[in-house]
Parts: C-alpha cells; sequence; structure tokens
C-alpha cells in the first residue's frame, strides 16, 4: 500500500532568530501580530485585566491594542492611577455600538428576506398563470392582430420543423434500403 506524501510540511519549529527576508519579515509580523492580539482578549477575558500594547511593524507602521481602551490604559499608567470599581463605560459603549451594528445588518437581511419572498410569490404567480394560458391553448377569437401574426410564425416554425425532420428520415430509410438490394 502507498502511502501519499504530504503537500505541506505542517507546523515546524521556527528558529528564533532576525528574518533577513523583508517580505518574510512583514508576514510573519502580520501573523504573529493577529496571534498576540488574541492571546491579549484571552488574558483580559480569563482575568479581567487591563492591557495596552504597542509595537511597530519592520515597515515603522504603528499598531496598537488596548481593553477596554487605549486611552484608559494609557491614562491609568501615565498618571499612575487606578481606576474607580466597575469603570465599564468604555467597553459598554463599544458594545452598544457593536449591538447597534448587529441590530443593523439584521434588519437589512430581513428586508432583503422579505423582498426575496415577495418576488418569490410573485414568480409562482406568474407560473401558475402560465401554465392555465399556454400560447397554443388561447382561443383564436381572443388574439388581437399581433398575436396572431406572433402564432402563425410558431406554427410555421413547427411545421418547417416538422417537414426538415420527416425529409430527413426518409432519406436516411431510402438509404438503408438502397444498402439492402
Amino acid at each position: 500500500m502507498a502511502t501519499s506524501g504530504k503537500k505541506t510540511r505542517g507546523r515546524q519549529k521556527i528558529e528564533m532568530k532576525l528574518i533577513e527576508k523583508e517580505d518574510e519579515k512583514l508576514i510573519t509580523f502580520s501573523k504573529r501580530r493577529s496571534g498576540i492580539y488574541k492571546k491579549i482578549c484571552e488574558l483580559t477575558t480569563l482575568c479581567g485585566t487591563d492591557i495596552l500594547f504597542l509595537c511597530f511593524s519592520p515597515a515603522g507602521k504603528p499598531f496598537s491594542f488596548g481593553v477596554p481602551s487605549i486611552d484608559s490604559v494609557a491614562n491609568r499608567f501615565f498618571n499612575n492611577n487606578t481606576p474607580p470599581p466597575n469603570d465599564n463605560t468604555q467597553l459598554e459603549a463599544h458594545q452598544k455600538e457593536r449591538i447597534n451594528q448587529i441590530t443593523q445588518y439584521y434588519n437589512e437581511a430581513s428586508m432583503q428576506v422579505d423582498a426575496a419572498k415577495d418576488t418569490q410569490k410573485i414568480l409562482a404567480q406568474q407560473a401558475s398563470g402560465r401554465e392555465t394560458n399556454l400560447w397554443w391553448e388561447t382561443p383564436i377569437e381572443q388574439l388581437n392582430q399581433q398575436e396572431l401574426e406572433e402564432l402563425e410564425s410558431r406554427y410555421t416554425n413547427h411545421i418547417n420543423k416538422l417537414y426538415d425532420t420527416l425529409s430527413k428520415k426518409v432519406a436516411a430509410t431510402s438509404n438503408a434500403n438502397e444498402n439492402l438490394l
């Protein structure tokens, strides 16, 4: 039984040394930065701590992340004061804003679903209407001049197709009979 080779090398231990290629530095920074943001959120959730994280990318661009906010943690650090207990005004404001965004997305999606349902009803009504009034079942007396011309054109097309198909079959049959003789 042949084993299929892996397409990737999987998770590898990376030697801790300075990365020399600029592109690789930027990629590694981007991936590691998102990882550390996740760890900061976990630490805040588990321990209820206030955290401020600042760093600069290899390209010199500043990145910051703070819980409950960058300003509140920085003010506490520089003023060396402690916040009053249960000072969650920044966090509550952020949560309210996020709830409002989600509510807005929900309302927009709900309106789109309602519009799609209305369109579906209209299409279903049109489809059921077409089943009862097929073009060849409509009495000729009820047709106007344009509809009569369209009906004649359709009948002519069908007759021509029937004639072509019949001619081909007759030709095929006569060729088969000649081959038998």
